[in-house]
């Protein structure tokens, strides 16, 4: 596949340790492996101690500026509910968001700066937003290990890609092929368990 003329632009938030910078890494690296010109940035604030993350990549044939703007992203995936909610204003008319529902309270609602809304989901929908909600969270702890979210909610975002599905799951599964076969096969499962979380949420909406 050659890279295309139009740019990509996602927008992946969450909270720290959740593995939104990773996420976004193994993204671009799927990418740069189809020849697109990829760049990306990330904004961490505390995402040692739990605080917000959020990280914006574009691609496309060529890309000067990592940085999407408002009302330009299209897509947007919500590592945590709320934090996806705090973003929507950057989605474009028509596109989608993805949201994971497992709750984390992140740290800035903890010190009452901010009101966790009582349904974040049901409030992106009421903006007129196409969005697919499922529990990323709970679906890794299936799996035995919580931190398989991040590779859940890449097989979430794999289908809504303008490139195979199977390009990043190769691009995940690279990440691991190093370590123990263990964790390869543990992180295929995870990312085939959020491609089918999406399609399941689709058909029953």
């Amino acid at each position: 596949m050659t890279a295309s003329s139009k740019t990509t632009n996602i927008l992946v938030c969450g909270t720290g340790g959740q593995g939104v910078m990773t996420a976004t890494e193994i993204l671009a690296e799927a990418a740069l492996s189809l020849g697109f010109d990829a760049k990306k940035t990330e904004v961490a604030g505390m995402s040692q101690r739990g605080g917000v993350v959020t990280s914006h990549l574009r691609f496309g044939e060529r890309v000067l500026s990592p940085q999407i703007v408002p009302g330009e992203a299209d897509l947007l995936v919500g590592f945590e509910a709320a934090e996806a909610l705090r973003w929507a204003h950057m989605l474009r008319p028509g596109a989608a968001a993805l949201m994971n529902v497992g709750r984390i309270v992140p740290p800035v609602v903890n010190l009452g700066l901010f009101d966790y809304p009582d349904d974040p989901v049901a409030q992106m929908r009421a903006l007129g937003l196409e969005v697919h909600a499922f529990d990323a969270s709970a679906l890794a702890a299936e799996l035995g290990n919580i931190r398989l979210g991040n590779t859940v909610m890449l097989g979430a975002m794999a289908d809504r890609l303008p490139f195979p599905a199977e390009v990043l799951r190769d691009a995940v599964l690279a990440r691991f092929a190093s370590r123990k076969p263990e964790l390869v096969e543990m992180n295929r499962q995870a990312f085939e368990l959020g491609r089918r979380a999406v399609a399941a949420e689709a058909l029953a909406a």
